[in-house]
């Protein structure tokens, strides 16, 4: 008998001003459990990357997906963040037969049954997973934007509108990697 294959969804980086937003899927192995699996906003940074560990070596399967700045701004933040969940189920090398997605809205063309669980970050194994691979790729990728954009402070407030990311803008101006559509940018560029 084959067991059904379920795959948590989450994203990490709709409120911030900068950088992409990264959706992780992940398809645990109920047979390897990664232990204290949380949130990933709950969870200090060096436990995040050691639980980011833990499941890319015991999960079944696991995959990332994105929307770049450019689609953020076109499409509006909740359809990319959609947008990336689904590329993130369409990556997996598992297909799935059922997805759990964390909030209240389901992607669009999923190869699978969904349900949208409101907190399921907290209290579903499976979205806690990929919630915590989703945030841990978002914070190495905003390190290195970081690098690529000195002054901005990326690593320290991972694009989020920080007092600091605010005072950056309007010394700095605007950057490539800044979400144009998004209030505190759009008044910079006026």
């Amino acid at each position: 008998m084959t067991s059904i294959l379920i795959c948590g969804i989450d994203e990490a980086g709709r409120g911030p001003l900068a950088g992409p937003v990264i959706a992780a899927a992940v398809i645990l192995d109920p047979h390897r459990p990664s232990e204290g699996l949380a949130d990933s906003k709950k969870l200090t940074p060096a436990r995040r990357e050691a639980l980011h560990d833990q499941i890319l070596a015991h999960a079944r399967a696991w995959a990332l997906g994105r929307a770049e700045v450019e689609e953020i701004d076109r499409l509006n933040i909740l359809q990319a963040s959609l947008l990336a969940m689904r590329r993130a189920v369409e990556a997996l090398p598992l297909v799935p037969d059922h997805a759990l997605v964390d909030g209240n809205r389901l992607p669009e063309g999923l190869p699978c049954s969904a349900e949208a669980i409101v907190g399921g970050d907290g209290s579903v194994p499976a979205i806690s997973a990929a919630s915590i691979l989703a945030k841990v790729a978002r914070d190495r990728e905003m390190m290195e934007l970081d690098r690529r954009y000195p002054g901005y402070g990326f690593a320290g407030h991972k694009g989020y509108p920080t007092r600091q990311h605010l005072e950056a803008l309007q010394r700095l101006g605007v950057s490539a990697v800044h979400r144009r559509s998004f209030g505190p940018v759009k008044r910079c560029l006026e």
